[in-house]
């Protein structure tokens, strides 16, 4: 694979540019308007200007002209939201709050697909497809969406059936990374009151990262999405609608390079990869660049699998009263090989697969709106269960056998840790406008949720099939689960007695105030106060036994707005200022071997202020626009895990003393997030329009790596993409060009396992986003 860029695409966009030399002119600032963005952030079809929330709606035609696939993509055109996948999970935060490694967790941010709670960090890496726009919710978002929603939810509504027939068929190839996107759409009513939506996507490729080991380009995706839609009136006053989709996306290889490897006094003078050399693998570590380009040994998968059933009901009472029922079935599988050595030699792998099981059912009854009372109430119910089992696997040829003659008896050996969880939740909700006068308006209501949920953990030690390393049984040898806990601190059934269980029950009352004013007929204020809470539960990837029991997140926030428009509608703008504070933060931190401890951070403050809106500067010209300013800071944690080669200055937990973060920013807390984008549209002569759009997105410098080290407080960059499209009534052809100034950004960063516990080196590996690259897309709509 070429690292530069191909020439055809250069061609194509020099004759295109030379073609625009004989259609451009210069803007006419005639009067322009702004068409209504309508989101359901309150469960009701209201205009974005008229909701009291920071919201970042994305419409689905946005989301593909921009080429967004995948919700980590989708950071570019939302401020103060960040995701980012590592090598055991995928991570999103909004304002500075998420989820890290540990597949005990649920996400801070909730994640709902036509109103469909899909909370496991798999789930995050599903392909986005055929939507009708993607809403972002910042702040506490507990009475409506529920628990766990604690930082923000994330509202994704997929396009719906039509009545009259509609089409489309569309084609996206990517020559520089060998990829290919097959997308086809076919919507019709069926009988008078029936009618059914098809949606078919599949796609190729082959990545950005070449591993020299093998020879191959990563990472190689295959994804395939099939999602299929009824739906049925059988009166004027009762509407169902059904969901069936299979979504599958699998993929070898990562994105991950050796980016650091440094000496020091314990290792002898010696590097990670001089270390490596010395036991015969001088191509363990080949060099740090950031160049994609890295070297790994071991095939590496992950194979997912994601089922969806979801039944909404619709009913209209003479009153004006509306009642639906949302009855949904959610299961995934995934199986993983990492191997998480992160370096060309034969060191270990990772194996891990996890199997989930959701069925939810909610009730909610709304009033018809308008009158002196607004109100909506509701019972939600959902029962999941999740098994996740991880392995690392020591092969037969593994240089640990050259460190120590005792480490021989660690080789086809594996270290396994198997969880299992289930949880039963209720949850009772309501929310009242009472419409004090024309202008004036407040907005009460909580939600209580009760949860029961059990978990279990056993690290146990096995013996594995010489060369397949399949497991055979519990290990037989002697030694091994010593040493397993020597080398890797792995404590296990047969040494330590790593045999855990435990239950826990828990509620909680989430209210929330808001209190809505407005100046004029134009602009709009508001104050909110609201709470959020994120349930406890029992930590799936701890070596040690004292890891296991994590408490409950709860949130206050408080926020001031406004939002409005002027010159003559043709400018929108609207700003919130908030103030939130976490307690008993939810935290998973490397502990420097294989493994990763859970606590709870005591107190957590992120406030800042956020910006956005749209221009329509003329008829043929329109910008959007978002910033977000960020202060994030511990403001007490005592017990954080310290990094490679840190001096401990924290508390003392289980004889060990950790490091203190407090007053310091946490992972993805930078500053200054934007993005901004113009859209250019001229009719020509003839069948096509031209359509220019520009985005840029910004991050100011942020810390990337997973424990706070300060040589990875990365700097800040901007992106900028660009896509010229000739447009006819039924034809779109376009050149699209992506990281136009090919910004190279790590977007996770931590230290290689064991290269410091047990080689004593400071060696750094790091997640590369995608360099500068072009796509070709032609469609047809019908």
């Amino acid at each position: 694979m070429s690292m530069t860029t191909i020439s055809s695409p250069s061609l194509l966009v020099a004759a295109i540019a030379t073609a625009l030399g004989t259609v451009w002119t210069a803007p006419v600032f005639a009067q322009a308007a702004l068409e209504e963005v309508v989101v359901t952030a309150r469960k009701r079809e209201e205009s974005l200007q008229d909701v009291p929330i920071s919201i970042n709606a994305v419409s689905g035609a946005k989301l593909e002209e921009a080429g967004i696939s995948k919700l980590e993509d989708l950071q570019a055109l939302v401020p103060n939201f960040q995701l980012t996948e590592t090598g055991i999970s995928t991570q999103m935060y909004v304002r500075g709050i998420g989820t890290s490694n540990n597949q005990g967790f649920e996400q801070s941010v909730g994640q709902y697909v036509d109103g469909v709670y899909y909370g496991r960090q798999q789930l995050i890496r599903a392909p986005m497809f055929d939507l009708a726009r993607v809403e972002v919710l910042r702040g506490p978002q507990g009475i409506l969406f529920g628990k766990n929603s604690i930082a923000g939810a994330l509202n994704m509504t997929t396009a719906r059936p039509t009545d009259e027939r509609a089409g489309k068929v569309a084609l996206t190839m990517n020559p520089d990374f060998g990829s290919y996107e097959a997308r086809g759409v076919f919507s019709q009513g069926i009988t008078d009151n029936l009618a059914g939506r098809l949606s078919l996507r599949f796609k190729e490729e082959d990545g950005y990262v070449r591993n020299t080991r093998t020879n191959d380009d990563e990472v190689n995706r295959k994804e395939a999405t099939v999602r299929g839609q009824l739906r049925f009136t059988p009166t004027d006053s009762q509407e169902w609608n059904l969901k069936v989709e299979w979504n599958q996306f699998d993929q070898t290889g990562r994105q991950i390079e050796v980016i650091q490897d440094d000496a020091t006094p314990e290792s002898g003078g010696a590097t990670f990869g001089q270390v490596l050399a010395a036991f015969g693998q001088p191509l363990g570590i080949a060099e740090t660049s950031i160049d994609y380009e890295r070297q790994a040994d071991a095939f590496e998968k992950s194979d997912n699998e994601l089922v969806n059933f979801t039944l909404i009901g619709r009913f209209d009472f003479d009153n004006g009263n509306v009642f639906t029922s949302t009855t949904a079935y959610v299961e995934y599988t995934f199986e993983e090989i990492c191997d998480c050595d992160f370096v060309g030699a034969p060191v270990f792998d990772l194996t891990m697969s996890e199997g989930y099981e959701q069925i939810s059912q909610e009730f909610r009854l709304a009033s018809p709106g308008g009158e002196l009372v607004d109100w909506q109430t509701g019972f939600f119910f959902q029962k999941s269960q999740v098994v996740f089992e991880d392995m690392l696997r020591v092969p037969t040829d593994s240089i640990l056998s050259q460190v120590s003659p005792l480490l021989v008896n660690t080789l086809n050996q594996g270290a396994a840790r198997t969880y299992e969880s289930e949880s039963e939740l209720y949850a009772y909700f309501a929310e009242a406008t009472l419409n004090v006068s024309d202008r004036f308006r407040v907005t009460f209501g909580g939600r209580f949720t009760k949860e029961h949920k059990s978990g279990s953990r056993i690290g146990q030690v096995f013996d594995l099939q010489p060369g397949s390393l399949e497991r055979l049984g519990l290990s037989t040898n002697a030694a091994a689960p010593a040493l397993f806990d020597l080398v890797f601190g792995f404590e296990n059934e047969q040494f330590t007695g790593h045999n855990l269980r435990g239950s826990r029950s828990e509620d909680a009352f989430t209210p929330s105030l808001n209190m809505q004013y407005d100046l004029n007929d134009d602009w709009m204020t508001y104050v909110t106060v609201s709470t959020g809470f994120k349930s406890g539960g029992f930590d799936a990837r701890g070596n040690n036994t004292n890891s296991f029991e994590f408490d409950e997140e709860e949130a206050t926030a408080f926020e001031i707005g406004a939002k409005g428009k002027f010159a003559d509608g043709r400018v929108e703008a609207n700003i919130s200022v908030y103030n939130t504070k976490y307690s008993d933060l939810q935290v998973s931190q490397f502990d420097g071997q294989i493994g990763f401890n859970v606590g709870n951070a005591g107190e957590v403050r992120a406030r800042g202020i956020e910006v956005d809106g749209r221009w329509a500067i003329a008829d043929a010209w329109t910008a959007t626009y978002s910033v977000a300013f960020l202060d994030h800071e511990f403001i007490d944690f005592p017990n954080g895990n310290c990094y490679n080669r840190q001096v401990p200055d924290g508390a003392v937990v289980d004889g060990i003393q950790l490091c203190n973060y407090t007053g310091l920013s946490g992972q993805y807390t930078p500053r200054v997030t934007a993005a901004f984008s113009l859209d250019y549209y001229k009719p020509l002569n003839g069948e096509f329009d031209l359509r220019m759009t520009g985005d840029m997105s910004y991050s100011a410098k942020q810390n990337a790596h997973v424990n706070l080290d300060p040589q990875y407080e990365i700097d800040g960059y901007a992106k900028w993409n660009l896509r010229v499209a000739l447009e006819s009534d039924n034809w779109t052809l376009a050149l699209s060009g992506y990281n136009l100034t090919d910004e190279r950004v790590l977007t996770y960063v931590g230290n290689n396992p064991l290269s410091g516990s047990t080689f004593n080196t400071n060696t750094f590996y790091g997640f590369v986003a995608p360099p500068r690259t072009f796509a070709l897309s032609a469609s047809y709509q019908f």
